[in-house]
């Protein structure tokens, strides 16, 4: 029996997650759809092709076998879940790919077994970018005949590569996928810092670019380009909010904190992030972290 899929979240990862899927993913009926705001859903629907908007999370699991959800933060991801093991899911599958403590993915499996269903963690190292060109790595725990379930959409689908945790708690997925964003993080301070520095010191932005791409090819080179060229403040709708990226953060204190250890330098970009919160709102970015170094060195938030 062919397998119904359906997919709950269409943020700037889910949409592009979604589209390889029916595009890359040889689906033999629509790819069921649900968004909190049904316009996303309904816009998504009308470019993509071969999917179906459900009217609500009941609707989009009553009919599916594998329900996969990608939502902002524990709150969203422990309430949909909640309202999705409502309705009878004995016997279905649940993929979660959202970035959460993972204490919130331990509850997660533990409320969708108690009703019978299987769960797989499945959070996704890469920029919307890269969920549209479906070069996510995706990382997989969780039982290991479950993930086998899960393995055929990840590479060649939604992501070039996977890390592979099956047989693990679904937890130790999310526990890499917050570390690993602290490396995303500091990378973003590293790169503001220098380019402040470069600019005061009288080396110059493109002078340093130049180093960076010759150095340091991939992420670090499209976020010193995002600095550069201003991208960190332009959007209106950011890559990756401010506010989500301090989520992490906050959870990466945590277990630093429940470790005994420390995370100085997430501490300094946290603090950071703060001050692009209060410069920016709801669209503060990620990259915003370069604007707030600007305004302690004495300069503009804004570089042009």
């Amino acid at each position: 029996m062919v397998a119904q899929l359906a997919w709950i979240g269409l943020g700037n990862m889910g949409r592009g997650m979604c589209k390889n899927i029916v595009e890359k993913a040889n689906l033999s009926t629509p790819l069921v759809i649900y968004n909190r705001t049904k316009k996303r859903a309904d816009g998504l629907a009308s470019v993509l092709g071969n999917v179906k908007v459900a009217g609500s999370i009941a609707e989009a699991v009553e009919h599916s076998d594998i329900i996969f959800t990608c939502v902002g933060d524990d709150k969203a991801i422990a309430d949909t879940i909640a309202e999705a093991v409502k309705p009878n899911v004995k016997g279905k599958l649940f993929v979660d790919c959202s970035t959460v403590h993972p204490d919130t993915t331990e509850q997660l499996a533990k409320v969708i077994n108690a009703q019978g269903a299987e769960f797989v963690a499945m959070p996704v190292f890469g920029a919307p970018a890269m969920a549209d060109s479906g070069q996510l790595v995706c990382v997989l725990a969780g039982p290991a005949t479950a993930v086998d379930i899960v393995r055929p959409f990840t590479t060649g689908v939604v992501g070039r590569a996977v890390i592979d945790f099956s047989g693990q708690p679904q937890s130790k997925a999310t526990l890499l996928k917050i570390i690993g964003n602290t490396f995303i993080l500091n990378m973003v301070e590293t790169l503001g810092q220098g380019h402040v520095l470069a600019e005061k010191s009288g080396l110059g932005v493109d002078n340093l670019q130049k180093f960076v791409e010759t150095m340091f090819p991939g992420p670090y080179t499209a976020y010193s380009k995002r600095l550069s060229s201003g991208d960190y403040y332009l959007r209106e709708e950011p890559l990756f909010g401010a506010d989500l990226a301090r989520k992490d953060a906050r959870h990466a204190l945590s277990l630093a904190q429940a470790s005994g250890t420390s995370l100085r330098s997430t501490e300094v970009a946290d603090s950071h992030l703060e001050a692009v919160q209060k410069h920016m709102g709801s669209r503060g970015d990620i990259a915003g972290i370069y604007g707030a170094v600007r305004q302690e060195s004495g300069l503009p938030f804004e570089n042009k």
